[in-house]
Parts: C-alpha cells; sequence; structure tokens
C-alpha cells in the first residue's frame, strides 16, 4: 500500500505549540512598550482607563479576573501605580511581575534633583531600595497628598529607559515562550532603533530652547526635561492631588511677573482655571496641555513614541 507525502505527514504527531503569555499592563506608556514587543503574536491588556488618573485608579472586577490570569504583569512600580500593587497582593495569581523602575540599569531620580542626579547608583536596585522608595512615596492612603519627595515614578519620559525596558520585556517573554524568543527580541530591536532615531530627531528639535524657561502644571517632566537639557523654572503643584498652597503659589506668581518665563503648560486631568489666573498680566504665554502619561492618546504600540514627540512638539511650539 502507497501513502502520499500528505498521509504520511498526517500520521505524525503535532508539534507543541507555546501558548503566548498573557500580559497585563498598568499604564498607556508601558502598554505601548510590551505592544512593540509581542507585535503579531499577541495584544497585552491595559488596566487604565483612557483619561484615567494613573494614581488613583479602581480596578474593575473584570480587571481584577483578569489579573488573576495572567502569565506576565509588566508595570512601572507601586510608587505610580500603588492600587495594582494592593491587588497583586490581594489576588495572588500565577503572573511574574516585572517592576520597571526596578530593573537594573533604569535612570532614576528623586523629584528635585537635577538632570544628571540619580536616585541610585546603577545596579543597586534591589528589593531594599524598592521598598524604600515605596515607603517614601507613601501607601494609598496618603498618596491623596503626595507631595513630591523621594523617587520620581515617571521614568518612561527618559527614552534611554525604554530601550532597557524593551530588552527586558522581550526576555521576559522569551523565558515564557521559548519557541517565539527570536520574534520578541527582533521585536523589541526594532522598536529600540525607531525610539533612538526619535530621540537624535527630538533632542535635535529642542537643544535651541535649552535657556528658555517655563512652567509645567505638575511636577511630572524631570525624566523628560533632565534628558533633553530643558529648563523648567517651577511647578505649579507640587502633588498630584493637593492643591498648592499660598505661599508657594505666590513664589510662581514672583517668577512669572519677573518676565523670565516665556511659557506656562497646562495639563491632562488638571483644571485650567489656577494656571490661566496665575499668568493674567504677566507676559508668559499658556502653552498647550500636556500629557504625561498619555492618558488622552489613543493607546497601543504607536502610543509611546506619540506621547515624546506630543511632549516635544508642544513645548517647541510655545517656546519658539
Amino acid at each position: 500500500m502507497r501513502f502520499s507525502l500528505a498521509a504520511l505527514l498526517a500520521l505524525l504527531p503535532a508539534p507543541v505549540m507555546a501558548e503566548v503569555p498573557r500580559v497585563v499592563t498598568d499604564i498607556p506608556p508601558v502598554h505601548a512598550l510590551a505592544s512593540l514587543v509581542m507585535g503579531d503574536l499577541g495584544q497585552p491588556d491595559l488596566l487604565l482607563d483612557r483619561g484615567a488618573n494613573a494614581h488613583s485608579f479602581a480596578l474593575r472586577p473584570s480587571q481584577a479576573a483578569g489579573l488573576q490570569k495572567a502569565d506576565l504583569v509588566v508595570w512601572i512600580g507601586p510608587q505610580m501605580t500603588p492600587w495594582l500593587d494592593r491587588a497583586l497582593d490581594g489576588i495572588g495569581g500565577k503572573a511574574h511581575r516585572l517592576d520597571l523602575l526596578g530593573l537594573q540599569g533604569t535612570f532614576r531620580r528623586n523629584f528635585g534633583e537635577g538632570p544628571h542626579e540619580h536616585a541610585a547608583t546603577e545596579g543597586d536596585h534591589d528589593h531594599d531600595a524598592q521598598a524604600d522608595d515605596h515607603g517614601d512615596h507613601g501607601t494609598q492612603d496618603d498618596h491623596g497628598d503626595h507631595a513630591h519627595s523621594g523617587l520620581d515614578p515617571h521614568a518612561w519620559l527618559d527614552p534611554a529607559n525604554a530601550l532597557v525596558w524593551l530588552d527586558a520585556i522581550a526576555a521576559e517573554l522569551s523565558e515564557q515562550d521559548a519557541p517565539n524568543a527570536a520574534t520578541y527580541a527582533a521585536n523589541a530591536r526594532a522598536a529600540g532603533e525607531r525610539i533612538k532615531a526619535l530621540d537624535t530627531r527630538l533632542a535635535s528639535d529642542l537643544a535651541p530652547l535649552k535657556d528658555r524657561s517655563f512652567v509645567v502644571f505638575h511636577d511630572a517632566y524631570g525624566y523628560f526635561t533632565g534628558h533633553y537639557g530643558l529648563t523648567v523654572a517651577s511647578s505649579i503643584s507640587l502633588g498630584d492631588a493637593a492643591a498648592p498652597g499660598a505661599a508657594h503659589l505666590s513664589e510662581v506668581r514672583a517668577q512669572l511677573i519677573e518676565g523670565k518665563i516665556l511659557c506656562a503648560f497646562p495639563e491632562a486631568q488638571h483644571d485650567p482655571k489656577l494656571l490661566t489666573t496665575l499668568v493674567e498680566g504677566t507676559g508668559t504665554r499658556i502653552g498647550a496641555t500636556l500629557d504625561p502619561s498619555g492618558s488622552s492618546l489613543e493607546p497601543g504600540p504607536d502610543l509611546y513614541e506619540t506621547l515624546l514627540a506630543d511632549l516635544a512638539g508642544k513645548l517647541a511650539s510655545c517656546l519658539n
């Protein structure tokens, strides 16, 4: 009896195909980086709703159920999304946690530091350091005041960190899904090249603006301004939820009256009325609304690059 090749192959056992890990992310920039690494193999889940506040988000029951099924949670860390820290501790589940702020090679800075100061020596990102940072930044109960001291968690605004994180995400996915390791690595390399090209262009565009002072609404831009050498004169609000004090507002107003601050920028999720009042009668221009977490942008693999370009474009438009 003769069999065709197709028939013989049909008798062989089918190769075992590894299942692509189920990935959950906390905020849009992290979701974008994970999406870039996964590519066509899968789509990570994004917990933060569009337009929601990253610091005070509340999980829906369906999202909590999704966390229990996750294989990998990629997140900034408890300093930025403490609600996820508590959810993971309470829910348990099988997911491995990739804390991006805690990774070796991540550049970390404290609030109030200059552009080249580090929150910790590179490589000194052990569990004790992370615990100390979490303690400085507070739990959810005191996170409402969120006085900005200790570790600044807005580290995605430094594109050099994104390059570190792309490789880390690819390595973690490859460990869980070895058959697709080459694809994850290739996707991370390709995304890294695009981000490096964007970084070079933004550095060129922003270089003429280094000595032009501006005011932001919220102290969230230190990684971005430090990376590109920009000059932030002051922040109107020193916390994410607490109203700024009268003494601080008087200081900001005095700076504006001096006439050396070119622009003041409102921010997504914050009422611009206070900024408008402070600027009134000064020579300071009001710039476009900044969105440091990308909460107003369309989620997906393009969001990270769109976020950086959007920030740079809005700053340049007003400061030029």
